[in-house]
């Protein structure tokens, strides 16, 4: 990987790739950020740093083993910290995003929004579009789900996020939201990943069912290389032979992550688990396992919920919660 100094130009980004030509190595300019990557893929050996580091243009040159270059810790060392409203992800405090897996109505999120803030979250979630198993399954709202977010989202003084599902729609959500959501079925649709890329938002990452680590951190590099790296991980469980939970809640990816990435990693126990019982304390055990932040869903009438009603906290559980984990994150030196 060549990264450039400030502002290079054509001649010399040309120039280097010329160069890798000419080696038999298969050269790719990227613009991310304010930064002008060149990524060499092919024989190392042939690659020799001092060769290119002397080229104008140059400022240095970083050997990444892993297929996930712009995502990796060898590429940059700090910890990347994407910030949201007054939500900082990666960052000593811990931020909350909670709220209702479908918007339902509006009193249904406003209600919701105002309890969830009195406890402490500092984003509203809520899905207006909603990819289910079954097609007879509740979808959303849609665009009128958007509008009631957006609505809730300002008068209840919350960021919002919310899910994007088709890459026809990231233009219109985008326009309405203060993050993008990319649920676990999407994880490895690469062209809604690469129109979320270019719409330069935050993105909040999911894993997917039967992802590996590897693989999601390869669907971060996709929205990365696509110039965009405000991206949060979320790690919501994994499918696995066991039946009794949803899902199976790999908090070991926490520690894995943060020594492969830069990214800040946040936990869903809501969909890690699929029974409010056990959110509480896998929340507790995600935040002592290092994560940047949880999702928790939450409801005010989780009997009556369109959506996952029975992994939804109501807002007193919630606010039960929010006042155990001020207790913990206190004695691990950090903050809600």
């Amino acid at each position: 990987m060549i990264i450039m100094m400030n502002a290079p130009t054509i001649d010399q980004i040309n120039r280097v790739l010329d160069k890798l030509c000419q080696l038999g190595l298969d050269g790719h300019s990227i613009t991310s950020s304010d930064k002008t990557i060149i990524t060499a893929n092919g024989d190392l050996s042939a690659c020799q740093p001092e060769l290119y580091e002397r080229m104008p243009g140059v400022d240095r040159v970083v050997i990444v083993e892993t297929p996930y270059k712009l995502a990796s810790r060898e590429y940059q060392k700090k910890n990347t910290v994407v910030t949201v409203g007054n939500a900082c992800f990666g960052g000593s405090n811990i931020p909350v995003i909670a709220g209702p897996c479908a918007i339902e109505s509006y009193n249904q999120l406003y209600q919701t929004g105002v309890g969830v803030k009195a406890a402490g979250a500092v984003m509203l979630r809520g899905g207006a579009y909603k990819p289910r198993s079954s097609p007879y399954s509740f979808q959303g709202l849609e665009k009128e789900g958007l509008e009631i977010i957006k609505a809730v989202g300002r008068e209840v003084g919350l960021p919002i996020v919310s899910e994007v599902t088709d890459p026809r729609k990231v233009e219109l959500i985008a326009e309405h939201v203060d993050m993008l959501q990319i649920g676990t079925r999407n994880m490895q649709n690469f062209v809604l990943l690469k129109e979320v890329a270019s719409a330069q938002k935050p993105v909040l990452l999911k894993r997917g069912l039967a992802a590996t680590i590897e693989e999601w951190l390869m669907a971060a590099e996709y929205i990365m290389s696509g110039g965009n790296n405000q991206v949060v991980l979320c790690e919501r469980g994994i499918r696995t032979y066991e039946t009794y939970t949803r899902n199976t809640l790999d908090l070991t990816a926490v520690p894995v992550i943060k020594h492969l990435s830069h990214l800040p990693v946040i936990v869903d126990p809501s969909h890690g688990t699929g029974n409010w019982r056990w959110v509480n304390p896998m929340a507790k055990a995600s935040v002592a396992a290092g994560a940047d932040g949880l999702l928790i869903e939450v409801h005010p009438c989780p009997e009556e919920a369109l959506s996952d009603g029975p992994q939804s906290l109501t807002p007193g559980n919630f606010a039960q919660l929010m006042s155990e984990l001020d207790t913990l994150t206190t004695a691990l030196g950090r903050s809600l």
